[in-house]
């Protein structure tokens, strides 16, 4: 018997847990070493996410967070938290309002604001802010529609 499969999983709320207006508020730094293994998983080569010299020529004048590096941040924090680990995307619609350039500090606000147990989908709104000189930038808006995970027999649900 495989090891793995005897140890208890916890998995995250199910949809008869989660209710509309659950939240949870995410702060997250982006540093260099984030950006360079984003690029070496992906092999981007995008000068403008890296490049200072290149990126001082463009409009932005400094390198830039690659706008799907935001959505893993996302995405991470459903996986880990709202629902939980064994929940999944499955659709994912996002507005890129302002760049987000190396060394920000971003909080990501988000919010169920539907609970569909016919489709057993729930639907969460994200809101990315950056705080800069006492002021709060906003950075994107999202919708996500997120399947929970379904307890198993044998499952630990997280209370």
């Amino acid at each position: 018997m495989n090891l793995y499969n005897m140890k208890a999983r916890k998995i995250g709320k199910t949809i008869d847990e989660i209710e509309e207006g659950d939240s949870l508020s995410l702060t997250e730094s982006i540093e260099d070493n984030q950006i360079l293994l984003y690029l070496g998983l992906t092999n981007d080569a995008n000068p403008l996410y890296i490049q200072h010299d290149y990126a001082k020529e463009t409009e932005y004048e400094q390198p830039l967070v690659p706008s799907i590096m935001l959505m893993g941040i996302i995405t991470s924090a459903i996986s880990k938290h709202l629902p939980g680990p064994g929940s999944h995307v499955v659709n994912f619609s996002i507005n890129f309002i302002d760049p987000v350039f190396h060394y920000e500090t971003l909080t990501f606000e988000f919010e169920v604001i539907k609970v569909d147990k016919m489709k057993d989908v729930v639907t969460i709104s994200v809101e990315a802010v950056e705080a800069t000189d006492n002021e709060e930038k906003r950075i994107l808006d999202a919708v996500v529609m997120v399947k929970p995970p379904q307890a198993h027999i044998g499952d630990e649900i997280n209370e």
